[in-house]
């Protein structure tokens, strides 16, 4: 055991740095990092767990920037209630899924993830959007879709969720940010439960991974200070290793029988 705490521990920080250093994406990388240097078993388990490490990291976050004044609570609440069945569903649905076969396809959305983070981005002014039929439709739709992917594959989904709100609500990116992690919170802890219902969370794992997170995260928050003015080169350098981790899960599930071929044999 105590020989698994220090990888367990080591890479919640590399996380958590990632987090505070950059404020998002990091998360991505908790499935691999729980699966090549933790050891643990399968990916069902890497991602059940992940999905626990992921709710509790942004419900502390979450906390600074509701003192901050920086959540809407309204659109907060509706949000992470209705993706959050989003999550529900769709974890149910991964676990029946064959775990090669869903490692591989969290491979191609690491691919997403970091095209994503390298793909310029330019600050739009923004109105918020009336309360009306459209603007309900439009958040519930974009819970939804958010909701279900971090439930299948046990990720914040931030990425997603943050330009969902800002185009349904018209809500500052501050504000987006802040409301967002209740919503990745709660998506965390449905996944992570639903996958814990069938064994598959690790829990003593979780711990230490959770812990090491904490005190990445204080670490990498100290540096975002200092290198603030490199931010976008950190985060570029950071896309690419998403890549790369994410052609390394693509070449190894080359090796597993073709995805549309195999039940042919």
């Amino acid at each position: 055991m105590e020989s698994g705490m220090i990888p367990a521990i080591a890479s919640g920080g590399v996380v958590g740095l990632s987090l505070g250093l950059l404020g998002g994406g990091g998360s991505i990388l908790a499935v691999p990092l729980l699966l090549y240097v933790v050891g643990v078993g399968g990916t069902h388990v890497a991602i059940g767990t992940s999905a626990l490490a992921v709710s509790a990291s942004a419900l502390a976050n979450f906390a600074g920037h509701a003192r901050a004044g920086h959540v809407w609570w309204r659109c907060a609440i509706v949000f992470a209630l209705i993706g959050t069945l989003g999550a529900l569903v769709a974890s149910s649905a991964a676990k029946l899924v064959d775990g090669e076969k869903l490692l591989f396809l969290f491979g191609l959305v690491m691919v997403a993830v970091g095209l994503a983070m390298l793909w310029p981005r330019r600050a739009a002014e923004v109105e918020p959007r009336p309360v009306d039929a459209r603007m309900c439709g439009v958040t519930a739709a974009v819970a939804l879709a958010t909701g279900a992917l971090s439930g299948f594959f046990g990720i914040g989904g931030g990425f997603l969720i943050v330009p969902g709100l800002i185009a349904a609500t018209g809500m500052p990116m501050i504000n987006a940010i802040g409301s967002s992690l209740l919503a990745i919170s709660s998506f965390g802890l449905a996944t992570a439960l639903n996958y814990a219902a069938s064994g598959f969370v690790d829990w003593t794992v979780a711990v230490e991974f959770i812990g090491g997170g904490i005190l990445g995260g204080a670490a990498g928050i100290v540096a975002s200070r200092r290198l603030s003015a490199r931010k976008g080169v950190l985060n570029r350098l950071f896309a690419v290793l998403v890549l790369c981790v994410a052609g390394y899960i693509l070449l190894k599930g080359m090796a597993v029988p073709d995805l549309l071929t195999e039940r042919r044999r």
